[in-house]
């Protein structure tokens, strides 16, 4: 069983001819509200893509809360979340005609999910967090699931400074470039992957867009501790959701023990359909159309 930790956002999505520069206005056609917060963005994205999974978030009292738990429920993601006094977290997304993205969020709920509020990790194999709940919660919750023997999957996303002790506890850390750069410094993409690795994970990817993905593996032999996955080839239409669809799709993969470059694989076609539609939870594929689309 995959437990996903994280927040649940709605998303309130505007698609508009380029991101607004600071002061500026900019006009959009219409807007679409979708479930999105990468923690439940993850969970959904584990669920569709085959995965065994429950997701762990905190909620408001209000109708935003069930849009996002009618998307668990349809993605097969078991619901372990809670109802809080705060409101639903939000999400304001402006997407350009480029695919590329802007995204402001309103914790809310978020906010309230605290250390105590994990559960018994009996049968849960793999943890997966992100940062956009408090970092205490995060720091607890990896410490207790290293103490359990979970895998701990840290989606190190919004970048932020890491305590000592969060990095200890992870066993993978997935990152993007900035994400990366903002861990450990400016470098060569290889160089930074080992100070990452240095810092406690064994396994550190990050994702490259266009480009695939390229990790380190501490735990192979020298020879093959790096290995990079190209990504596959589409029409973008938006890019939101796509990093979180890596993830949640990667997961799924490793808990059905797949070797790293098979889940990143698995991972980087998923995401890659991810981006050929809109929105983040709407976009996210079925395991039928990722096998479907794998070579």
């Amino acid at each position: 069983m995959i437990l996903v930790a994280g927040s649940a956002n709605i998303d309130f999505v505007t698609r508009v001819e380029h991101i607004p520069a600071p002061g500026e206005t900019v006009l959009g056609q219409s807007y679409s509200v979708s479930g999105g917060g990468k923690g439940a963005n993850q969970a959904v994205a584990c669920g569709r893509s085959g995965g065994s999974v429950a997701f762990l978030g905190a909620l408001g009292a209000d109708g935003f809360a069930e849009t996002l738990r009618a998307s668990l429920r349809e993605s097969g993601v078991q619901d372990h979340t809670l109802t809080l006094t705060l409101p639903t977290g939000a999400a304001f997304i402006s997407v350009s005609e480029a695919g590329e993205n802007a995204i402001t969020v309103a914790s809310g709920a978020n906010a309230g999910l605290l250390p105590e509020h994990l559960g018994d990790l009996q049968g849960v194999t793999h943890l997966v967090m992100q940062l956009e709940i408090p970092l205490s919660s995060v720091v607890a919750y990896a410490q207790a699931a290293k103490a359990a023997g979970v895998q701990v999957v840290l989606n190190a996303a919004p970048a932020r400074e890491l305590p000592p002790e969060l990095l200890d506890s992870v066993s993978l850390l997935v990152v993007n470039e900035g994400e990366l750069a903002s861990l450990v410094g400016p470098g060569e993409v290889r160089v930074q992957l080992r100070r990452a690795a240095d810092l406690g994970p064994a396994r550190v990817i990050v994702t490259l867009g266009g480009q695939g993905s390229l990790a380190l593996d501490t735990l192979a032999s020298a020879e093959h501790q790096y290995m990079q996955v190209p990504a596959r080839r589409v029409k973008v239409l938006d890019t939101t959701g796509a990093g979180d669809t890596y993830v949640g799709a990667l997961v799924t993969a490793l808990s059905e023990g797949r070797s790293l470059p098979e889940a990143m694989h698995f991972a980087g076609v998923a995401a890659g359909l991810a981006c050929t539609r809109a929105g983040a939870q709407p976009s996210m594929p079925t395991r039928a159309e990722i096998e479907e689309a794998l070579p």
